[in-house]
């Protein structure tokens, strides 16, 4: 990167100099607010308000005949909408489907994944996963017949950030039958190999799969080089699907002899699924790992949404986004020298996911008034502050506001009339 400036016409040229500049103009961002909440749920484009309209008038015009009549006919839509995924986990469009949400996709892919045989009885995670993967993964064990205090192994971290990725692999022992993982640490926006760690659970002949919530849409995957075996992920934060859009997953297609571990008719191959028999006929590829009927109106967003990021390509959304979270860190070291922040997330640009994460003892008070000031942050608890700049919609300049922003606030004191407790949604 080059040399560091802190000042407001530096921020406008980076932001002269953008190539992605023009899609920011693509979303609807409320006037007046700085909003760096992405990376929880990305903001309404319009072409995907256009996108569920056209779903919605599909209905309208075709009721019943929708399923397979109209621009996107809804019998097929999920596995179109793999299609278009695909190259952003880098696999075939026959191993990725649309469906479901970041947990039921997480029970099915255990459900299949996860078989316990002779000493092979344990599930490898780590402490500091997003929870509802640890809920699951605690079901899951229980239904086998386990107590999840012996057989899900959490791997620890040394700082309370980050997971050092020896200990994962030291965790990797012959009691494992199945690991999974979060390819971005939701926290700290640390970045996991996902080749090294897949490479090391197979010379073990341990499965591994992969949650991509924090890093579908934000940073290149090439399943089909490192060979995982599956992975699941939400499409509302990056990929601006909409509150509760519709999930994905992707299964390794050397894997697609296996009937899942939850079916239904959905699981169908297609030209059989109206048949009606009562005896299973899988689809032969990652549609088998549908269940049921799929939500097309929360599923319709999505179809505008992908058609941008064709168009961006996610190597150029990635350079910008490096760019812009180093942008903001310099700026943070700069002017809130002295103010009680650390950065916690990844300096190391291989590492570093799409937000930075700030501790403050008064994090929950200083993202109070960050939203009374027009920025809108993610708090996490204890002391963490999410800032995402996101390569679509964000600008440089918006990014130096919002420090500036934060700078007056902490020079202020303005947090101290707000209670350190999150609210009920942080």
């Amino acid at each position: 990167m080059e040399a560091f400036n802190p000042t407001y016409d530096y921020a406008c040229e980076l932001d002269r100099q953008d190539d992605l500049a023009s899609f920011k103009d693509e979303f609807y961002k409320k006037k007046g607010t700085i909003y760096l909440d992405g990376n929880s749920l990305g903001l309404l484009s319009k072409r995907a308000e256009s996108s569920l309209l056209s779903l919605l008038d599909s209905w309208k015009q075709y009721g019943i005949d929708g399923w397979t009549e109209g621009e996107h006919p809804w019998f097929y839509l999920s596995e179109k909408l793999g299609g278009l995924l695909a190259p952003l986990v880098g696999a075939s469009s026959e191993e990725v489907v649309v469906t479901g949400s970041t947990t039921v996709n997480l029970h099915q892919l255990v459900s299949t994944f996860y078989n316990p045989e002779g000493k092979r009885t344990k599930i490898l995670a780590d402490e500091l996963t997003f929870p509802t993967d640890i809920y699951a993964l605690q079901s899951q064990v229980k239904l086998k017949g386990y107590d999840p205090a012996d057989h899900l192994v959490q791997v620890k971290s040394r700082d309370g950030r980050m997971i050092n990725e020896e200990d994962i692999i030291h965790a990797m022992t012959d009691d494992i039958a199945l690991i999974v993982l979060p390819s971005v640490l939701y926290r700290s926006g640390q970045i996991l190999d996902m080749a090294r760690l897949t490479e090391e659970a197979h010379k073990r002949g341990i499965l591994i799969g992969f949650d991509l919530c924090h890093s579908i849409g934000s940073i290149p995957h090439h399943f089909n080089e490192w060979d995982v075996d599956f992975a699941f992920w939400c499409n509302y934060k990056y990929l601006n699907a909409g509150p509760g859009g519709v999930a994905g997953l992707y299964v390794n297609k050397k894997h697609f002899s296996r009937t899942p571990g939850l079916t239904g008719w959905f699981s169908s191959q297609k030209d059989k699924q109206f048949d009606m028999d009562h005896e299973l006929t899988p689809a032969e590829d990652a549609g088998a790992y549908q269940m049921g009927t799929p939500h097309v109106l929360s599923v319709a967003p999505l179809i505008g949404s992908l058609e941008m990021f064709a168009e961006a390509g996610i190597d150029r959304l990635r350079k910008k986004s490096l760019h812009i979270t180093r942008y903001m860190m310099e700026l943070v070291i700069s002017e809130l020298e002295g103010m009680g922040f650390t950065i916690g997330n990844p300096l190391e640009d291989h590492k570093r996911g799409g937000h930075i994460y700030l501790e403050h003892p008064e994090a929950a008070r200083i993202c109070k008034a960050l939203k009374e000031n027009g920025v809108i942050p993610d708090f996490r608890t204890p002391n963490g502050i999410r800032l995402a700049p996101i390569a679509l919609y964000n600008t440089y300049e918006e990014v130096w506001m919002a420090v500036g922003i934060l700078k007056t606030i902490m020079k202020e004191e303005q947090y101290k009339k707000f209670k350190n407790e999150r609210d009920v949604v942080a």
